[in-house]
């Protein structure tokens, strides 16, 4: 099935993102974490680009092919560009034709400083103008509430994602935020600027100091005085920053559907107590939605 028809049969979608396990950690542990997350029913499971978006990795496809077939819960591949050849494309999308997977999440990919990037594409536009030629895939492309870290300002970032949504992405999926308002400014500018595709709002739960300054360092985005306040107060106990942090995001949720958001993007950070629990909070909030 195609992402795109689940926008049109519901009111908030609510999906999860994981992915692959480290090389040094067995490809058994995101096997597990599928078990436990599966029963949580959500519309789709993302799983991000094998390590280093290193073309030869085939964990992302092994991965959403078991999400398909296993679990009956159709997933979303990513798929980057950066360190990408056309040839090296074209074999990925060989493999996840015959694994019965039908959509990606077109990206560029982060630039690795010690890795020198491939020519063939320059931004995910070309990826997505590309794979859109095929016909085949329903095509997803990511969006920046806070703006692209290294776009200069939120006009050309919005440019460039107009450029991917023209060049077919039929839906996005937001950078994590912490603020609902940016997402809401986010949301108003791109609606002005004439991108009418749905748009998920990315949510992670932060539930330790290390993992908000490298969130933070990472994508840019910024913490409200009042996240501030709870990393303050609760940093360094961790049971305690892992409550206000699935506190918070529960919050940030409530909120969002509650101003119609057309879906919700949950990043699992592969620990499904977390999502468990926040996902059994909104339950009730997005079946009222869809009925």
């Amino acid at each position: 099935m195609k992402l795109k028809s689940l926008f049109e049969e519901k009111k908030t979608v609510f999906s999860f993102e994981i992915f692959p396990p480290k090389k040094t950690s067995s490809i058994q542990t995101i096997y597990d974490t599928l078990d436990a997350l599966s029963g949580l029913s959500p519309d789709f499971i993302s799983v991000t680009y094998g390590a280093g978006g290193n073309p030869a990795d085939r964990s992302t496809v092994q991965i959403a092919s078991t999400i398909k077939h296993k679990y009956n819960i159709e997933p979303l591949a990513h798929l980057t560009c950066v360190n990408s050849t056309h040839e090296h494309i074209g074999l990925i999308l060989d493999d996840l034709r015959q694994n019965g997977i039908e959509n990606i999440l077109a990206l560029r990919g982060d630039i690795n400083p010690n890795i020198p990037p491939q020519t063939d594409y320059r931004y995910a536009c070309d990826l997505i103008r590309e794979l859109n030629t095929c016909g085949e895939f329903d095509l997803a492309a990511a969006c920046y509430p806070e703006g692209h870290p290294e776009c200069p300002n939120m006009e050309d970032d919005i440019l460039h994602l107009k450029q991917k949504v023209d060049a077919g992405a039929t839906h996005l999926i937001s950078q994590l935020f912490f603020d609902n308002n940016d997402f809401y400014n986010f949301l108003y500018r791109v609606r002005e600027a004439g991108i009418m595709v749905p748009i998920e709002a990315g949510i992670m739960p932060v539930t330790n100091r290390k993992q908000i300054e490298r969130m933070v360092s990472l994508c840019g985005a910024s913490l409200p005085k009042k996240f501030v306040k709870i990393m303050h107060r609760y940093g360094d106990d961790p049971a305690a920053m892992q409550d206000a942090g699935i506190a918070y995001a529960v919050e940030q949720i409530v909120d969002l559907i509650s101003n119609g958001v057309q879906g919700i993007h949950l990043y699992t950070m592969n620990n499904p107590l977390i999502a468990h629990r926040i996902s059994q909070s909104v339950a009730s909030l997005i079946r009222c939605s869809n009925h």
